[in-house]
């Protein structure tokens, strides 16, 4: 058997963490914060974004929706060519996450961004991404996998590169406790059957990687017994 195992994402873990992207993202970098529906201008997260970002040359991309489509990621993708953007920093789910992966890949690309969902382009260049976890679920921030979706043509379509793994995610609980119930459940939920997937499909004989699921699967029972009793 042989394999290669890498995971170049840096977690900063703790509350207060935004605040640590000042040291995470070089000053000199123009940056695009890409984040969702605006929840993140309700909760407080937006502001502590703000602050951390002072000093910095940024702008804001929003409106990256639930299952991001390639329509609107586009928008993006010509903002970052028309103002130079260095860095993309995504705020939000794994949406957002997907979302700004594209978008990386997509700004070092001249031709069409979909090209690289059907496999028409391979990545071989991307900007780099940082991100700001606030609804844990689907594990993006931290592997180089995406899922875009196409509505003139009713598609959805994965793709994977190691460029488009982000140098960091922060994982702040204070960010988590500020979510509806509903949306806690339904990010374990989605986790639970990211891990089902892998650990019920081949390889088999994979006593180190069925171990990970199989306490990754307990732990989130656990957390959903907590979620359902606080």
């Amino acid at each position: 058997m042989k394999f290669s195992f890498s995971n170049p994402t840096k977690i900063q873990f703790g509350q207060g963490q935004i605040a640590s992207i000042n040291t995470l993202i070089p000053k000199e970098q123009r940056v695009l914060v890409l984040y969702g529906g605006g929840s993140i201008k309700k909760n407080g997260v937006y502001d502590q974004v703000e602050s951390a970002l002072d000093g910095y040359t940024w702008e804001a991309f929003g409106g990256v929706e639930p299952n991001p489509t390639v329509e609107t990621l586009d928008k993006a993708v010509e903002q970052v060519k028309a103002s130079n953007i260095d860095f993309i920093l995504a705020v939000g789910g794994g949406s957002v996450i997907d979302g700004a992966k594209y978008v990386a890949a997509s700004a070092k690309y001249e031709g069409e961004g979909w090209d690289i969902l059907t496999g028409a382009h391979t990545v071989d260049d991307a900007l780099p991404i940082g991100a700001i976890l606030t609804l844990p679920a689907t594990g993006s921030e931290s592997n180089g996998g995406s899922v875009i979706s196409k509505k003139a043509t009713k598609q959805k379509l994965p793709f994977m590169s190691p460029l488009v793994y982000p140098k960091f995610a922060v994982l702040d609980p204070d960010v988590i406790k500020s979510l509806p119930q509903r949306q806690v459940v339904n990010g374990l939920v989605d986790a639970f059957v990211h891990v089902c997937e892998q650990y019920l499909t081949y390889p088999q004989n994979a006593p180190v990687q069925d171990g990970y699921a199989e306490t990754l699967l307990k732990t989130l029972i656990a957390l959903g017994k907590e979620v359902d009793n606080p």
